[in-house]
């Protein structure tokens, strides 16, 4: 099959649904199908995440990636996308959340190149963004078929999306690099490791509260929050305000993210929500141990509780968190014990397996068996 992919930006720092889409376009490729990735980024610019060599990246130079996107850009990023398509012929397009796929659909009208809508995030991001809610309702006129990243997050959608959506995980392996040693060896600290975009949904505030009422009790931990977003300020604030510099350390976003997984001895998620929760999936696959509130979809789904990590109620989210990591923090056997068990707890996301689904997908829209309607 001829492929095009479309997302807003490769060249932003971190974003877990670019990583899936260079994941995702790669094992395409390498299965033999004609793989193209057009962006909106500037040309001249790396890629944050690497690129499989086999897939031709084209950056068409459209707008601002880094902020929204007004009506003059969104037309001139429809035209430009509506050429693109017309040189590249494709058989199927593929976007990348409703940044790319709502423009996506529309330069596709009367091309009769079909289009699938990849989504990455829970409906609960749109509930306070009423513009962004409005254009997805575009979808299911516009798409084949929405991809969602599980049976849960797609509850929480409209009928009318939930209609079309198919389940879709993304793909994390285990660790092919070194394993995460949970207990720690002969370190001269323990690191708490948190990854995610510096921004509300992540609620890192309450994570870093919660760190600063263990920090005396555990002076041999620290806490390590990779990511990058508009909250940084906000953060370093209260790590400041909270006397914990030199405890707690925002070091930003980077593609190396394996390093940090296999450096670290217990892994938090503190967000309110999740689509699929791709990170707290790799932390598991590297023998982390992960703890996280029992009410957040894409963690519940992921974490078993006292099996693979704990999940705390989030009631009263601080105190609760900080109970949870104290008893992680203070028992290097439970951590060894529930990291052991996290690899074995991912098997269903096998990179080659979620492959083989967008494959399939991929060759029914192409084929026009999944109609519209």
């Amino acid at each position: 099959m001829k492929l095009l992919f479309v997302v807003k930006s490769l060249v932003l720092p971190g974003g877990g649904a670019e990583r899936v889409l260079a994941q995702v376009s790669g094992g395409l490729a390498r299965r033999g199908h004609d793989v193209a990735v057009a962006s909106f980024d500037r040309p001249g610019q790396p890629s944050f995440y690497a690129l499989d060599a086999a897939v031709r990246w084209q950056p068409l130079g459209v707008g601002q990636v880094r902020t929204g996107t007004g009506i003059g850009e969104a037309l001139g990023r429809i035209a430009a996308l509506r050429r693109t398509v017309r040189q590249a012929g494709p058989d199927a397009a593929i976007g990348f959340m409703h940044s790319a796929y709502i423009p996506l659909g529309l330069a596709l009208l009367g091309s009769g190149v079909p289009m699938l809508a990849s989504e990455h995030i829970a409906y609960e991001h749109y509930r306070t963004r009423p513009l962004q809610a409005a254009l997805l309702r575009l979808a299911p006129r516009l798409a084949r078929a929405i991809t969602i990243i599980s049976p849960e997050i797609r509850s929480g959608f409209p009928p009318s999306l939930r209609r079309r959506m198919v389940v879709l995980p993304n793909p994390v392996g285990a660790s092919g690099g070194r394993p995460a040693d949970p207990c720690g060896g002969d370190r001269p600290f323990r690191t708490l490791l948190a990854v995610g975009r510096l921004e509300a949904q992540k609620d890192h505030a309450t994570l870093i509260r919660a760190f600063a009422a263990l920090a005396d009790r555990f002076p041999d931990w620290r806490l390590r929050i990779v990511g990058e977003g508009s909250l940084r300020g906000a953060l370093e604030r209260q790590v400041r305000e909270l006397g914990l510099e030199g405890r707690v350390f925002i070091p930003g976003a980077t593609a190396d993210i394996e390093r940090e997984y296999e450096a670290a001895q217990l892994f938090v998620m503190s967000s309110t929500y999740e689509s699929f929760g791709l990170t707290t999936a790799e932390a598991l696959g590297h023998g982390l141990p992960v703890i996280g509130f029992a009410d957040c979809p894409g963690t519940n789904e992921l974490v078993r509780d006292r099996v693979n990590g704990l999940l705390v109620d989030g009631a009263d989210r601080a105190a609760a968190l900080a109970a949870g990591l104290a008893e992680l923090m203070g028992s290097g056997e439970l951590r060894r014990r529930y990291g052991a068990a996290g690899p074995g707890s991912i098997q269903a996301f096998a990179p080659e397996r979620i492959v083989g689904l967008w494959e399939k997908l991929l060759a029914d829209i192409a084929a026009g068996r999944r109609e519209e309607g």
